[in-house]
């Protein structure tokens, strides 16, 4: 009686071993399940983040200040006089703003190497306030690498972070996953006017570098420049994209083109003051 006692107990045992075996994956499944929904109950209605993000192109955002990674305060208005690339992040995501971010680095890089160190500025905002202090920021930057001198991580007041994602067009909500936010890096010209925005998390150098070159040689004719200012508008006019290495390289046809019409200009102009000079001399014999 007591063996037959035991054998039963022991097929209760592994019965109970088994159907929580079998029954385990599918609760965890069923709680993945229940968060995404959440996540997707709360996040973003797309279009409308988009709508909102394309209705600012053309405006200028308001000035606002802010607290650099050094706790300084600095407002935007400070980053105008040179083309500005202004991201949203906050310092707590463990995915997507990292991934961005990193992606967004490479792209500066190649930039700078062909357009020059000092010809544009970046900006991040971290937008998770009051988490997003200037230490959480310093951290963040020097997770992802950024050591840039004119890239800045800021933290704006947690009152004005409503107002500065609209005039910038940033939308997000909290998820139980933490923030659904739209991924874009806005272009701001030297004025301080939003120029283009960008999407996506894996930004390519063409992507932002096509637009931003348009504004450093655009500029070109804008004001007084300096020799070695106009060398480098030249040298910027002259870079194309090249897919294969994720760089800019020069193109030489462009110096080509510049040259062959330097040239022409030149000859006509020796052309004019020939003939003037003809005329002049038979006129006076006459």
């Amino acid at each position: 009686m007591i063996a037959m006692a035991a054998r039963a107990g022991i097929s209760v045992l592994v019965l109970v071993l088994v159907t929580a075996a079998i029954g385990w994956p599918r609760a965890v499944a069923a709680q993945a399940a229940v968060t995404e929904t959440e996540a997707r109950a709360f996040g973003l209605n797309q279009e409308a983040a988009l709508r909102l993000s394309q209705s600012v192109v053309g405006r200028f955002p308001s000035d606002y200040t802010m607290s650099d990674r050094a706790g300084k305060p600095v407002r935007l208005a400070q980053y105008r006089g040179k083309p500005l690339l202004v991201n949203f992040v906050y310092s707590g995501c463990f995915k997507v703003c990292p991934t961005s971010s990193r992606a967004l680095r490479k792209a500066v890089d190649a930039m700078r190497e062909r357009f020059g160190v000092n010809q544009f500025q970046v900006l991040s905002i971290g937008f998770n306030q009051p988490e997003d202090t200037p230490l959480a920021l310093r951290t963040f930057a020097a997770q992802q690498r950024i050591d840039d001198p004119n890239w800045e991580l800021v933290s704006p007041r947690v009152g004005d972070v409503p107002a500065l994602a609209r005039d910038f067009g940033f939308s997000y909500v909290a998820t139980p996953l933490g923030f659904d936010h739209t991924l874009q890096v806005s272009i701001v010209d030297a004025q301080g006017r939003i120029h283009a925005q960008v999407y996506g998390d894996a930004f390519a150098a063409d992507s932002l570098g096509e637009p931003l070159r348009q504004l450093l040689t655009g500029s070109l004719a804008a004001a007084p420049v300096s020799f070695s200012d106009l060398i480098d508008r030249v040298r910027i006019l002259c870079s194309v994209y090249d897919p294969v290495t994720g760089k800019y390289r020069v193109n030489y046809a462009m110096y080509l083109e510049i040259a062959g019409g330097i040239t022409f200009i030149l000859a006509m102009l020796a052309f004019v003051i020939s003939e003037w000079r003809a005329r002049r001399a038979l006129h006076r014999s006459s």
